[in-house]
């Protein structure tokens, strides 16, 4: 079947190829309900990894407000307009899209599927839709870019403290067909992650989530240096005691790094390896004029994501980037943070479209997509909706819930009264609460 470049009125014929199905007995294996989803890919992970992708920072406010958040925007439909054909193919940075929505950077995807992002590659190839690899992958990125085949790709950066590695995987994102970067401001260091902190879990000490690591020549070689050279031993530190849980991590990191298992687990190299990317990964000290040091690296489009105020949007625009990512990481970092929806109202107000806004944090229905057009976005990025779908069915799953994310924006445009993404505008919906007269 030939990947539409256009799903505009296609809502009609993926919402009755559903009912078709369930004229004969066939109910959906991926639930459409959003909390029926995520509870459907709960009882198909391990807590661990279920937590690890449903849970946030602190007491889970900010990523519960993202979600309300979207309450107080009301659409606004309008009658009587002919709504027959319908478009929502865009251009964002030189980057066709058959519909404003791109399957999120999200990493660890082996926690939700064997096939990881491979699986979700297959069905971006198959939508035609746009996938933003993470730096935490499961598989490389060039293995992901090779199931993609024609589909678009951009490649999601976190800066770590060494410009080397930043630079070998951005040379190597470019090589394997990258659009664009996007780089990730917000997780400069991880946040407060109270589910994971009590299952005392963290999937990279596994080894889990390290394949662009792990693949890098740039990384490889501090890792070889490290084995070579061990830091000392913290004398005031016991000597750990071998337990189980700690035997299993052990093999997890072998198995994960490049080469025989057992060899590994004889060299040490595993073991150095994630230690060296625990050195690696939190970079909190960069600063605005650091931008130009990526631009020297690549002329692809730079992307800045986790901008929530109309500050930082100004500066972006200073400092020449090419677009903004709104998004406060589905509420991972910051408790009690601003909901995503919120900060776009303000943001885009301060940009007047002079760079593209994509929005992330929140959407889980295609009516959030459209308020979140309304309010000033280009595209937007939907994470664990797809996620969940990857778990319960793998590419199938994933395919499934951004099909009909698609489908639904398409239908509540025709019932909202509109044919064109352009005609998607601040008189579509209303505010029910004053948006508040400070600049953040």
């Amino acid at each position: 079947m030939e990947v539409p470049k256009d799903y505009g009125g296609a809502g009609r014929a993926i919402q009755g190829q559903i009912y078709t199905l369930g004229a004969v007995g066939y109910k959906p294996k991926v639930p459409t309900d959003p909390l029926a989803l995520a509870f459907a890919a709960s009882t198909k992970m391990t807590p661990e990894a279920y937590w690890y992708v449903a849970g946030s920072a602190g007491m889970q406010r900010t990523a519960e407000a993202n979600v309300t958040a979207f309450e107080r925007y009301q659409i606004v439909p309008h009658m009587l307009r002919d709504v027959r054909e319908r478009s929502m193919a865009t251009n964002v940075l030189g980057t066709q899209m058959p519909a404003p929505v791109m399957f999120a950077p999200i990493g660890v995807l082996e926690m939700a599927h064997v096939q990881a992002e491979v699986a979700v590659a297959k069905a971006a190839s198959s939508l035609g839709v746009p996938m933003v690899i993470s730096t935490q992958g499961s598989r490389p990125m060039e293995e992901t870019a090779a199931s993609l085949g024609p589909a678009p790709m951009w490649y999601q950066l976190y800066w770590s403290n060494n410009n080397e590695l930043m630079r070998s995987l951005v040379t190597r994102a470019e090589k394997a067909g990258a659009q664009a970067i996007v780089v990730t401001l917000d997780t400069h260091t991880v946040g407060w992650r109270t589910r994971d902190l009590d299952l005392g879990f963290l999937p990279f000490a596994k080894g889990m989530g390290l394949a662009q690591y792990f693949s890098d020549p740039v990384f490889l070689e501090i890792v070889k240096k490290r084995v070579e050279n061990p830091p000392p031993r913290d004398p005031s530190l016991p000597a750990p005691r071998p337990t189980l849980a700690g035997i299993s991590t052990l093999w997890s990191q072998a198995s994960h790094f490049p080469g025989n298992t057992l060899a590994n687990l004889l060299s040490g190299y595993p073991r150095a390896a994630v230690d060296a990317f625990l050195d690696v990964f939190p970079c909190s000290g960069i600063k605005w004029t650091d931008l130009d040091l990526i631009k020297s690296v690549t002329k692809l489009p730079i992307i800045l994501k986790g901008i929530q105020t109309a500050s930082d949007a100004e500066l972006a625009l200073q400092y020449g980037v090419s677009g903004i990512v709104v998004s406060n990481h589905g509420g991972r970092q910051v408790d009690g943070a601003i909901a995503s929806i919120d900060a776009l109202e303000v943001v885009a107000r301060e940009l007047e479209g002079r760079i593209p806004i994509i929005f992330d944090s929140g959407i889980r229905s295609g009516a959030d997509v459209f308020k979140a057009l309304a309010l000033g976005a280009n595209a937007v990025f939907v994470g664990r909706p797809w996620l969940y779908g990857l778990a319960i069915d793998g590419a199938d799953g994933a395919k499934a819930v951004m099909e009909r994310i698609i489908a639904e924006l398409d239908l509540t445009m025709a019932l909202a009264g509109v044919k064109t993404l352009a005609d998607i505008n601040r008189q579509c919906i209303r505010r029910t609460e004053p948006a508040g007269g400070a600049k953040l």
